[in-house]
């Protein structure tokens, strides 16, 4: 009498018949435990199924190893292995196709998901709309010959500048002096004991300090044409 699908014997050979593989209790037990089948339980159903025939077993030493009973699979002979290595690989084309087809379907659904929604598209228009409004605004002060920046903004803005490249001039001044007192008589050269401190000048960082002068001058030279 063949064992029921829903006792252990059944899930057992259920399992042994689907794996068609050699198979150790251990190893059936580890694959049955979401059936709450115990080890015990599964080497007694291996015996069991073992005795009546049902699988086939193999003793290495003290380890029993199962295997489903191969008479009760169909083999194939070599006409119908070619026709099965045939289909396999028209499946597997047309796999390569499917994963394809995905694949750029997957491609268009990201660039259609970093486009913008149409209310993230109103909002930037809007935003855009109230930035060329101001622009406009400001371009037309201009043009009437509206003075944007008052007199006195203007004076405190220049008397920052001049006080800042004043103290950018002292600076330069102090440290010409005290770098010209340590490299008199230093053997070393200049170049590399200044890049062995880490010093920079100001050309070493593209800056200048008589373009600053120069900027100076110029606006007060355009501040009395006007």
């Amino acid at each position: 009498m063949a064992p029921k699908s829903d006792n252990s014997e059944g899930i057992v050979l259920n399992f042994v018949n689907e794996q068609n593989r050699p198979l150790n209790s251990q190893n059936v037990a580890d694959s049955l435990q979401k059936f709450n089948l115990k080890k015990a339980a599964v080497q007694k159903a291996l015996d069991t199924l073992a005795d009546s025939g049902r699988i086939s077993f193999k003793e290495y030493g003290k380890q029993k190893i199962y295997l489903a009973r191969q008479d009760q699979f169909d083999i194939p002979n070599s006409e119908e292995l070619n026709q099965m290595k045939d289909e396999n690989t028209k499946l597997q084309e047309k796999l390569s196709e499917q994963r394809r087809a995905i694949s750029e379907v997957e491609g268009e659904i990201k660039a259609l998901q970093s486009n913008l929604t149409l209310e993230q598209i109103l909002a930037k228009e809007a935003s855009l709309r109230k930035q060329v409004e101001e622009m406009e605004d400001k371009l037309t002060k201009m043009r009437g010959g509206v003075t944007l920046v008052s007199p006195e903004e203007r004076k405190a803005v220049e008397a920052m500048y001049t006080d800042t490249i004043s103290q950018w001039r002292r600076r330069k001044r102090m440290f010409k002096d005290v770098w010209d007192a340590i490299t008199e008589n230093s053997p070393k050269n200049l170049k590399d004991f200044k890049e062995e401190l880490g010093i920079e000048y100001d050309e070493d960082v593209g800056v200048s300090l008589q373009s600053f002068c120069d900027q100076l001058q110029n606006g007060k030279k355009r501040a009395r044409g006007q």
